[in-house]
C-alpha cells in the first residue's frame, strides 16, 4: 500500500507544479508560497479532524515535537526557494533540479538513519544525478 501512496503523492506533487507554475504568473512568489501554505494547513487540520485524530496531539513527545518543527521550517524554506525557482525558471528545468532530493534523501538517510546503501542505491543516485544534468542543459 505504500507503493500506492507514494506514486499518488508524485502525481500530486507533478500537478503541484503545473499548476503552480501556471498560478504564479504575475504574483509575488513569497506571496503564492503563503497561499500554497494556509490551504495546506487548512486541508491537513481537516483531515485531522475527519479522521478523529487531534486527541493525539497530547501524546506527541518533546523530541518529536522538536522534529516536526524543524521538519515544518524544512518544508517551508524549501517551498520558499521551489516558488521563487519556479517562478524565474522553466517547469520543465526547475521540477528536475527538485526532484535531486531524491539523491540527496538517499545519502542522509545513509548518514543519519543508518539506512542501507547498497550498489543499487549507488546506481540509481549517480542515474538520478546523471539524468537531472541531461535535462537542465
Amino acid at each position: 500500500m505504500w507503493f500506492v501512496f507514494a506514486l499518488m503523492s508524485a502525481v500530486f506533487a507533478a500537478l503541484t507544479s503545473i499548476l503552480a507554475k501556471i498560478g504564479i504568473d504575475g504574483v509575488n512568489s513569497n506571496l503564492a508560497t503563503a497561499i500554497r501554505t494556509v490551504v495546506v494547513v487548512i486541508m491537513a487540520w481537516g483531515m485531522v479532524f475527519l479522521t478523529n485524530a487531534q486527541s493525539g496531539i497530547a501524546d506527541i513527545g518533546k523530541r518529536s515535537w522538536l522534529f516536526l518543527i524543524l521538519s515544518g521550517l524544512a518544508t517551508g524554506a524549501s517551498w520558499l526557494c521551489y516558488y521563487k525557482a519556479l517562478q524565474i525558471g522553466a517547469a520543465s528545468k526547475v521540477v528536475p533540479v527538485d526532484k535531486l532530493s531524491v539523491v540527496i534523501t538517499l545519502v542522509l538517510a545513509f548518514v543519519f538513519l543508518h539506512e542501507q546503501f547498497n550498489l543499487r542505491s549507488l546506481i540509481g543516485c549517480i542515474l538520478i544525478g546523471a539524468g537531472t544534468l541531461i535535462m537542465v542543459l
